[in-house]
């Protein structure tokens, strides 16, 4: 595996961000203060940052192959196993899809399954899966 990534980002509300990235998507919590929560999303570290005065994320996307893909976006590269299991448990917990799972660019180099949906803050995910995970960066 890659060495993992951190990010942090701005949520209105700890108990719903701990309720969605642990209690959702299953993300185990690590350190944590009154002000940020530390999630370990698939070996890499997101932090939930309290920001009760942040802004609704921008409603800006760019096309790509016929949907609208929310920018900003973060997310995780998966393999198919686990993210098909991560789409039934999210479409079981009822979250609400800006991009239904599908499989993109189907028969071209870069061919993915992916899925977008926001976290209770209108931060905007993408996780996605690689038939061949090779053509991760095919042109």
């Amino acid at each position: 595996m890659p060495n993992p990534f951190h990010l942090a980002f701005p949520v209105h509300d700890l108990h719903a961000a701990r309720a969605f990235y642990a209690g959702t998507l299953g993300c185990p919590e690590g350190r944590s203060s009154d002000t940020w929560i530390d999630f370990d999303l698939f070996g890499h570290q997101i932090v939930a940052h309290l920001d009760a005065n942040a802004a609704p994320a921008p409603d800006t996307s760019n096309p790509v192959d016929g949907h609208d893909v929310p920018i900003p976006h973060f997310g995780v590269v998966l393999d198919m196993d686990t993210w098909n299991a991560l789409a039934e448990r999210v479409k079981a917990a009822g979250v609400a899809f800006v991009i239904e799972p599908y499989v993109r660019f189907k028969g071209e180099p870069g061919e993915q399954a992916t899925m977008f949906f926001t976290d209770p803050s209108g931060n905007a995910l993408e996780f996605k899966a690689f038939k061949d995970m090779g053509s991760l960066f095919a042109t």
